[in-house]
């Protein structure tokens, strides 16, 4: 996957060297709470997270959760890109990012990009989105993102209902499609 950058962020494939900020990233109450307890303790458990999650879906589908980086000093602010479950018909979008860089537009900047890439680079015609019904600040990144909830469905593995969310495109371009 090439580089993305916009206005203010940086898009790249995590590597090892990210393993302490993932260590952080994945402890913090807001992703403990939004997304789930992912039992990454150490900078070992880190590594393995990279290799087996991210590293391993570039490898076997071309794309992955990308590190977000600042662009203009290379901090690392989070986490977006795209995921394959087996328990979902289309790719989902991802994302998460350190709580003190919450709140600034990077979420929607950030989803923005790997929007665009999945269109255009990947051709996908749909992405989804999932998201715990609670959790209001990342409904409206969804929204402002132009996607669209299709309803609550029962989550795979973990078991609890979450809200579904998906791009628009690929119903547009079906009713453009569709004869009158």
């Amino acid at each position: 996957m090439p580089t993305i950058q916009t206005e203010r962020l940086t898009l790249r494939e995590l590597a090892a060297g990210d393993a302490g900020f993932i260590l952080e990233l994945l402890n913090e109450p807001g992703f403990l709470g939004g997304i789930g307890d992912r039992g990454v303790r150490d900078l070992d458990g880190a590594l393995r997270y990279i290799q087996d999650g991210p590293a391993a879906s570039y490898a076997r589908h071309g794309y992955g959760l990308w590190r977000v980086e600042l662009r203009d000093s290379g901090e690392p602010i989070g986490i977006s890109g795209l995921l394959c479950r087996d328990t979902l018909p289309a790719p989902d979008l991802g994302y998460a990012f350190l709580q003190r860089h919450w709140q600034r537009g990077y979420a929607v900047e950030a989803g923005e990009a790997v929007l665009r890439y999945a269109r255009e680079a990947l051709a996908l015609a749909r992405v989804l989105a999932i998201v715990s019904p609670g959790n209001a600040a990342s409904i409206k990144v969804l929204e402002r993102l132009g996607m669209r909830e299709e309803g609550t469905i029962r989550h795979g593995t973990e078991n609890r209902d979450v809200r579904l969310f998906a791009t628009v495109a690929a119903k547009r371009a079906e009713a453009a499609g569709a004869p009158a």
